[in-house]
């Protein structure tokens, strides 16, 4: 008689067990203490942006193209004080998505691998589970290095690789020459073997590091020399968004930002 009721009291305990087993699943699925908590939010596409005119355009026109496409799209009242607080805002899920920087992105989420030339596998091991980086635009907001007119004249510039052959030594500087991605006269040094001399953020320098987006550019009719050997990191915009808000109509929409 004995033997029976513990055979009993075993299988019921084994029902027990199984019985919380099947809700532990149902939690992890509904996403109750999981990564997939994220997924489950319902509500419209939030999208922000930063404090820059560039970010406000670009995050402007993703909410016109998922409107289009048919998606329900608030725009976010808090503006961030740099892309790399938009991107950690994304992150953290406070946003849907948001117009972020390549390099930038990288800087705001340390320690990821990195595979030299590809920007794309690289962003993918960076990011954490449940954020998707969406293909990027033609469109950067990085740095560019360039020269006046009579410059480049004068000693046949075109190209970073051309500085080597000028027939005297010239000065480095810009207002962004101190902006974390831009190229050290060491840098260059080594990859073009030309020797410039730093001036600092001085307007007066022979090679000038300025954002792309700098009015002077084009003011002053300056000339962009080529990087061929890719020693600025690229900084071309690209939609970061949570994976619940990256369905196929909002991968197509989004697909369309030059």
């Amino acid at each position: 008689m004995i033997p029976a009721i513990r055979l009993r009291l075993r299988l019921a305990a084994a029902a027990v067990c199984s019985l919380l087993f099947l809700v532990g699943c149902g939690n992890v699925a509904s996403g109750k203490g999981s990564d997939a908590d994220y997924a489950d939010r319902q509500g419209p596409t939030v999208i922000g942006a930063d404090a820059s005119p560039e970010s406000r355009v670009v995050a402007a026109l993703y909410g016109e193209l998922l409107t289009d496409a048919g998606s329900e799209v608030r725009m976010a009242t808090t503006r961030y004080a740099s892309p790399a607080a938009t991107a950690q805002a994304v992150v953290a899920g406070e946003l849907s998505l948001a117009p972020v920087y390549e390099s930038t992105m990288l800087r705001a989420l340390p320690g990821g691998q990195t595979m030299p030339g590809n920007m794309a596998a690289t962003l993918s091991m960076a990011l954490p589970p449940g954020i998707v980086a969406l293909p990027p635009a033609a469109a950067q907001r990085g740095i560019v290095l360039a020269v006046t007119r009579a410059t480049a004249r004068h000693h046949g510039l075109r190209s970073l690789a051309d500085l080597g052959k000028a027939d005297s030594r010239l000065t480095l500087g810009g207002s962004a020459s101190r902006d974390a991605d831009a190229p050290s006269a060491t840098s260059l040094k080594k990859a073009y073997g030309v020797t410039l001399a730093a001036s600092g953020t001085s307007r007066a320098a022979d090679v000038l590091v300025l954002r792309s987006t700098d009015p002077a550019l084009t003011r002053d009719g300056l000339v962009v020399l080529t990087d061929p050997k890719s020693v600025v990191p690229p900084e071309h915009v690209f939609p970061l968004i949570g994976a619940p808000y990256a369905d196929l109509p909002a991968r197509k929409a989004l697909r369309v930002v030059p």
